[in-house]
């Protein structure tokens, strides 16, 4: 076989692998499938857990790196976090990838000790007020995987917003503080802002407040009793208005916005505070690599992540990847239906069928369905590997 190139692109394989290593995984696999094959690895992400070390990989070849601090943990214990920077390039401003799940995820805190009152976002803003100092000029904020619903109080208290209450003292930075503010106060934040462009990184387009808002349909998984999540959506729609107020926005505008409630409130305050959009994270870093340009004459795209279902085809990683591989002119030089995407799947529903010819070429499951979870997540190298190594024996690159 003649010399071919092929681009592996995965999200994680959630409780398995990351990003990084599903991408060394099934480049493993084509190399034994392929010894002289041309194999590009960019691992992805969709914003949450994994954002920042996957941007910093698909960029290393810039001088990208992960760069670690102590910040305030969710719970107001110190915690270790990172932030990936990305040196200016290539026409590109410099860029931080801030994750907020770094220094408010819920793995920080265990089952037993969440405290949906006393989590905050402040470790957030720190990582922020870092990436500033360090001459960013973009920051990417991947919101995901929050063990928080103070509304982003605690990240813009960090950044130098303080919240009043009706005395005019300043509330705590958590929850427990969102439901006694009445205001918001400039108190010292950082006039770069204004010429920093931010970024919401995320797949969640659920509004501030209501049967959809942040604390119906996440409050629970963080800790909220039935009786919480009423006293909390109140008060996220309060902050809508103080938000609002602070802004020169429409209160409506803030508690209605695609996305407002994504990770307690924290998308609200950064669109409002900040003029932030939301944008998907696979959709970011594919930007960020020219991904297009990356597959001009390769033969294949694989990507995956842990379940390929129905739902695979609407707004995931991998059906990002297939939309930007189809704009591809690809190693035939046709810009028609662009370069071929194959997903592998740790487990694959029967719905994913479906997905065959709209959006990929192909659905490959990974795992043995008769072996035990624990069994087949702590084979997913293994068993990723192998997967792609027999499908590119059966699937001759070049051939239907």
């Amino acid at each position: 076989m003649s010399s071919v190139k092929v681009i592996v692109a995965p999200d994680s394989f959630k409780e398995a692998l990351d990003a990084a290593g599903v991408a060394a995984a099934m480049a493993a696999g084509v190399r034994d499938a392929v010894p002289e094959a041309t194999v590009v690895e960019i691992p992805v992400a969709d914003g949450g857990e994994g954002t920042a070390a996957a941007m910093v990989a698909a960029t290393r070849d810039r001088g990208s790196e992960l760069r670690s601090m102590t910040v305030t943990g969710p719970s107001g214990r110190p915690v270790t976090a990172h932030y990936g920077f990305i040196p200016a390039g290539s026409g590109g401003p410099a860029t931080a990838v801030v994750e907020l799940a770094e220094a408010a995820g819920i793995h920080l805190v265990p089952p037993e000790q969440r405290d949906i009152w006393s989590a905050g976002t402040a470790g957030v803003g720190e990582l922020m007020a870092a990436a500033l100092a360090d001459g960013a000029e973009q920051v990417i904020v991947g919101l995901g995987g929050s063990v928080t619903t103070d509304g982003g109080l605690g990240m813009l208290a960090a950044l130098g917003f303080v919240a009043v209450d009706s005395s005019g003292a300043p509330v705590t930075p958590d929850a427990a503080g969102l439901v006694r503010a009445v205001a918001l106060r400039d108190r010292g934040a950082d006039p770069r802002w204004r010429r920093v462009r931010v970024t919401v990184a995320g797949d969640v387009d659920n509004p501030l407040c209501g049967p959809r808002g942040a604390a119906a349909v996440f409050g629970p998984q963080k800790g909220a009793s039935p009786q919480d999540v009423g006293v909390l959506d109140a008060a996220l729609s309060r902050w809508a208005g103080i938000l609002g107020a602070a802004t020169g926005s429409a209160a409506e505008a803030v508690r209605d916005r695609p996305g407002s409630g994504a990770a307690g409130g924290v998308g609200a305050a950064l669109s409002a505070v900040f003029g932030a959009s939301m944008r998907s994270g696979a959709e970011l870093l594919l930007d960020l690599v020219d991904f297009p340009a990356v597959c001009a004459d390769a033969d294949l795209v694989l990507t995956g992540e842990g379940k390929v279902d129905g739902q695979t085809g609407y707004g995931k990683a991998p059906a990002k990847v297939a939309a930007a591989a189809a704009a591809a002119s690809g190693a035939s030089g046709a810009s028609v239906g662009g370069v071929p995407v194959v997903v592998f799947g740790g487990a694959v529903d029967e719905a994913a069928g479906a997905l065959v010819g709209p959006v990929f070429r192909d659905v490959v499951a990974v795992s043995d369905p008769a072996l035990p979870l624990a069994e087949n997540l702590a084979n997913t190298a293994r068993d990723l590997r192998d997967a792609v190594r027999l499908y590119l024996e059966s699937h001759p690159l070049g051939t239907p």
